[in-house]
């Protein structure tokens, strides 16, 4: 029998909060859910979701520090759910981590359509040929290993998540290239859901930062005005 891989709704009202789990249940999820913010830190402890759908407005706590803790915890995808309408909101959102970002009230086809499209993009070895072999990839002092799904910066290691892990094995794999973000959009998220340049910018940006890059020099992601990004080491 093959494990159906977990998700954790972390949900305060309790409407929404059940038709969430209806919705996953019935897309091959199983199920555990929270009411608050620290009730859902401590169920992604004990039982390592690869889904988090996780409420902006908390009663413990707001959702951005939810997602700033939990990224210390997985890897898990992570969709922001909010009525705030807001752009700032977000990005906010993602640049502490979320993978996504719906407002409410949300379309239950839409989100499943979009967790679909995560779990549908190409993960370590997907990004390669089906003859190949896992590789290493290594630009200066920099190591990027696709097995192992590490980063290493001058032999230290880089906590990246799914999505930047995925950005930058693309990029390093092809340094030669330029990618358009719609290129980028298809290639990682395998889908063109985040329908939004904000979008790839702000998981760039979060690259970026956690490589200790300048923007402006570009050592590791480079960007080529007009068109997209490409590999700089």
């Amino acid at each position: 029998m093959v494990d159906r891989p977990g998700a954790l709704v972390i949900e305060d009202t309790g409407e929404v909060r059940r038709l969430l789990c209806e919705v996953l249940r019935m897309a091959g999820f199983d199920v555990t859910e929270a009411a608050t913010g620290a009730e859902g830190l401590d169920l992604i402890a004990e039982r390592h979701p690869d889904l988090v759908t996780l409420d902006l407005m908390l009663p413990d706590m707001d959702g951005i520090e939810v997602c700033r803790r939990l990224r210390g915890m997985t890897s898990a995808y992570v969709i922001m759910l909010s009525g705030r309408t807001e752009e700032a909101d977000r990005l906010v959102g993602l640049e502490v981590g979320a993978d996504d970002y719906m407002t409410k009230p949300f379309s239950p086809r839409e989100l499943r359509a979009r967790v679909a499209a995560m779990f549908r993009r190409p993960r370590r070895g997907d990004l390669r040929g089906s003859g190949d072999r896992p590789r290493i990839l290594t630009s200066g002092d920099l190591v990027v290993d696709e097995e192992s799904h590490e980063v290493r910066l001058a032999g230290r290691p880089v906590p990246l998540t799914r999505i930047e892990f995925d950005l930058l094995l693309l990029l390093a794999s092809n340094p030669r290239r330029v990618w358009t973000r719609e290129t980028l959009t298809r290639m990682v998220w395998h889908t063109d859901w985040p329908g939004n340049d904000h979008v790839i910018d702000v998981h760039v940006a979060n690259l970026r930062r956690k490589l200790g890059d300048d923007a402006r020099s570009g050592r590791w992601v480079r960007t080529v005005h007009g068109v997209g990004y490409r590999f700089g080491g």
